[in-house]
């Protein structure tokens, strides 16, 4: 059987994660295992997608491969998922599996992103192993993780998969309408962060609207402007010094533009069950705090075009980011049902916050 290892973690061959499988692979001479470096070697892709597919087609049993990033994937493997999706590939006849390594710490977000994922694309999963950074220094870590695959091919000779979770949902769009604006008190300041399109007028209105009816100042900020070097590479070079080892200026961009404003929104429209890669980008290079608390008590809230209802995951991680934040959570606006009750809702309730 061929089994094939897309490794997602930014640090290549050096993955702590990839160790496990490099172990496995040992453990299991009779299988076939061949690996694909997604995380290290992202922006090749994304120029030349080829090799990647040519080793997707060759697999029986894709197991994603990754370190979990604050409550999802690597911001490069989202990419590489991306780019999968769009390629068209036939991904009959193929299943899929994941093995990671956290602290344990939203890990379960992390699963499901990739579960739903890959019933988007029809491909059938399997239970994947959630380790910890550790386990594969133990004996009891070791044979975890030997039992697991055991398993894992088990019940894929059995056809026996995980029940897809993915609901459908109204796909009906509300348009804001945007009204006169209000006069703004310009003394507090809120933001919001975005990644807008130039065809996503749906949520260009929300936040036009939110603008408008907000009592305070808000700046409206497009990380799709933002000259991103790469996503985060867990390298910690930044532990000390708050410094990101990437000369491209987010550190200062993150402080001095966005965290010196009194609430923080971020509009997005939902995209392979997330805020999409670019936003995760934006997540995983915030690491460049560290675990400083700079945020902490400032109001956040959210503007998002999409099925957010149906969207059971992201729901939680939204909430799980607010809390573990210490932020308080004003609320999230949709287009769902009544766009402009929803998102002068919001801003009141921001105001408020802020007052």
């Amino acid at each position: 059987m061929n089994l094939l290892v897309i490794n997602g973690s930014p640090k290549g061959r050096n993955s702590i994660t990839l160790h496990t499988a490099l172990f496995l692979e040992k453990k299991f001479a009779g299988q076939s295992f061949s690996y694909l470096d997604a995380g290290q070697k992202i922006m090749s892709f994304e120029k030349d997608f080829s090799a990647a597919l040519e080793a997707v087609r060759k697999a029986d049993l894709i197991i994603f491969c990754y370190p979990v990033y604050t409550f999802l994937v690597p911001s490069q493997l989202h990419r590489f998922i991306e780019l999968m999706k769009a390629s068209g590939l036939d991904l009959s006849g193929k299943a899929a599996t994941q093995l990671t390594t956290s602290k344990h710490f939203y890990d379960i977000t992390t699963h499901r992103f990739i579960e739903d994922n890959c019933a988007d694309m029809g491909i059938p999963f399997l239970e994947g192993l959630s380790a910890d950074m550790d386990d594969i220094l133990s004996e009891k870590g070791q044979k975890q993780a030997v039992d697991w695959l055991e398993f894992t091919l088990w019940k894929l000779s059995r056809k026996e998969f995980k029940r897809p979770q993915v609901a459908a949902g109204e796909g009906i769009r509300h348009i804001a309408t945007v009204p006169e604006p209000v006069q703004h008190d310009e003394s507090k300041k809120a933001v919001i962060v975005t990644d807008l399109l130039p065809e996503d007028s749906g949520l260009k209105a929300m936040i036009d609207r939110f603008v408008a009816v907000f009592p305070y100042g808000c700046d409206v900020i497009n990380i799709q402007d933002f000259p991103f070097m790469g996503g985060c590479l867990s390298c910690f070079s930044c532990a000390a010094t708050g410094k990101c080892f990437y000369k491209d200026g987010f550190d200062d961009f993150l402080r001095n533009t966005i965290h010196k404003h009194d609430a923080i929104l971020y509009a997005f429209r939902i995209k392979d069950h997330s805020m999409g890669f670019r936003f995760k980008m934006y997540d995983d290079r915030q690491f460049c705090n560290g675990h400083r608390t700079v945020t902490m008590g400032t109001p956040f809230g959210y503007l998002v075009a999409g099925d957010y209802a149906v969207e059971e995951n992201l729901r939680m991680l939204l909430e799980a980011r607010a809390q573990v934040g210490g932020n308080f959570l004003a609320g999230v606006a949709t287009d769902e049902h009544d766009v402009d009750k929803d998102i002068d809702t919001l801003a009141a309730t921001v105001a408020y916050a802020m007052e």
